[in-house]
């Protein structure tokens, strides 16, 4: 059996210290394996690392999309309360976060946002009335 988890997602970076400096701005912690050529932060249940795309192109043998382009990948920051999303969303912002689409009340009840990152990294920052977290804050559900 395959463990069913996620435990670490890899961001290719094309210029591994300003992404980095992004998310030090945002107030994230590392961890005490970052170094300048490679960048880990603690999340609430899965780290996020930023890794030269040159770097991960050698390790994968694949080539990337173009970098003015988005990725196909959305990430997700789930936060306790409706207003939440207002909160952070302006934080991200301050920090030179590209919001895309400002907060709205989604049709399913929840509260939701996106931004990009230095990079064009699709993030959704979102309130889901129904999600449960454990003792940590990591979701169990939604």
């Amino acid at each position: 059996m395959v463990p069913q988890r996620v435990s670490l997602v890899t961001m290719g970076a094309m210029n591994l210290p300003e992404l980095r400096l992004f998310y030090q701005k945002l107030g994230w912690s590392e961890t005490a394996n970052s170094s300048d050529q490679y960048s880990v932060f603690e999340t609430t249940g899965v780290l996020l690392s930023l890794y030269p795309i040159q770097e991960l192109e050698k390790d994968t043998g694949m080539i990337f999309s173009a970098s003015d382009g988005l990725k196909g990948t959305l990430l997700a920051i789930n936060v306790d309360q409706a207003e939440d999303v207002d909160d952070t969303i302006e934080k991200i912002r301050a920090v030179g976060g590209n919001v895309i689409k400002e907060p709205y009340d989604a049709t399913w009840g929840g509260r939701i946002a996106y931004f990009l990152d230095p990079e064009n990294n699709c993030w959704e920052v979102t309130w889901n009335p129904t999600a449960v977290f454990d003792e940590k804050g990591a979701m169990i559900t939604f």
